[in-house]
């Protein structure tokens, strides 16, 4: 599955099917959710209690607002670099306002059984030396609602500063020692922990994209192994209006200027009826949807599509297992 937003919308259902039919169902190596799956797997198998996982991005709470027209601005292009270069600035604009960042946890929740927090990604400034200090939970000193969740780190501070050594092109987890034998490792060994020293990191500054996707093909073809896939539904993204949004207007997805996609629990996504970031594209709005509102299925009039027909079974089915009307 090279497509993160046909993993997010439909991924629990499809991988049912698959292991179903006999069929192995995988995450794309190089792409930053199946790297992340990888980093969680290892930390288990070791033995550790994962507290969070995650991968770096650029990010500023402004940037929820941004659009095709002004993204180039927020990443510092001038309009000659991007004349020169092939930019596709929807697809840039989705990296930027947080959309992306959302679907691809949504793949890791659902893959690896960690949780998003309430309110979805809060992005909090960390590089690659806080990891430890930043990604525990908030009860103790931390950034996290709880253990086990997934959560992105931003590489600007609040106030549009670069984070020293930061994680924007890389992924890590966040484990716990949980005992004085393992802390008295971690010391001995040099990781850099927080204070407690009971909460330490591993992390991979760079992913590669499609230049190692063949770890996929080599996994799925020689070991029937994927590198990642989904196991339930924990996350889900729903758009969410980037302006006043009057009746009658076409919502333009991902990256768009009309909605940005927010990491929510899958439950309570089934619980407002959210519609999912990856069907808020070319669908017409039949009531006024406030900034800053969740566009559910209610506001919109139903596409008669494949992907559309695919992902209402889906809710339909994880509903009646959980016992939602």
């Amino acid at each position: 599955m090279v497509n993160v937003e046909a993993d997010c919308l439909a991924g629990p259902l499809l991988a049912r099917r698959a292991r179903a039919a006999g069929i192995v169902y995988s995450l794309a190596y190089g792409d930053q959710p199946a790297l992340i799956c990888e980093l969680v797997d290892w930390a288990r198998t070791a033995g550790f209690d994962v507290v969070a996982a995650g991968k770096g991005t650029r990010y500023l709470p402004a940037y929820h607002d941004s659009t095709p027209e002004t993204v180039w601005g927020h990443y510092g292009f001038s309009r000659e670099q991007v004349a020169r270069g092939d930019y596709n600035a929807q697809m840039f604009n989705s990296f930027l306002d947080g959309t992306k960042s959302a679907i691809e946890m949504a793949a890791v929740a659902n893959a690896t059984g960690l949780t998003p927090a309430p309110d979805g990604l809060s992005f909090p400034p960390c590089g690659a030396d806080d990891l430890a200090r930043v990604l525990k939970p908030a009860a103790e000193g931390g950034a996290l609602h709880h253990r086990g969740q997934v959560e992105v780190v931003s590489s600007l501070e609040r106030d549009a500063r670069p984070v020293a050594r930061d994680l924007r092109w890389g992924v890590y987890v966040t484990l716990a020692a949980d005992s004085e034998y393992v802390r008295r490792c971690f010391s001995e060994y040099g990781l850099a922990t927080d204070e407690s020293g009971n909460y330490a990191a591993m992390y991979k500054p760079y992913h590669l994209i499609g230049l190692e996707l063949g770890i996929s093909v080599a996994a799925v073809g020689l070991r029937r192994e994927p590198t990642g896939a989904p196991t339930g539904f924990r996350g889900d993204v729903v758009a969410v209006a980037k302006r006043d949004l009057a009746a009658g207007t076409t919502l333009d997805g991902e990256g768009g200027y009309t909605v940005w996609g927010r990491l929510i629990p899958a439950r309570d996504s089934l619980g407002c009826a959210g519609l999912p970031i990856g069907l808020a594209h070319r669908v017409r709005l039949t009531r006024t949807v406030k900034k800053g509102e969740t566009v559910t299925w209610r506001d919109i009039a139903m596409p008669e599509t494949e992907a559309a027909r695919v992902r209402l079974e889906m809710e339909a089915l994880f509903a009646s297992e959980w016992g939602i009307r």
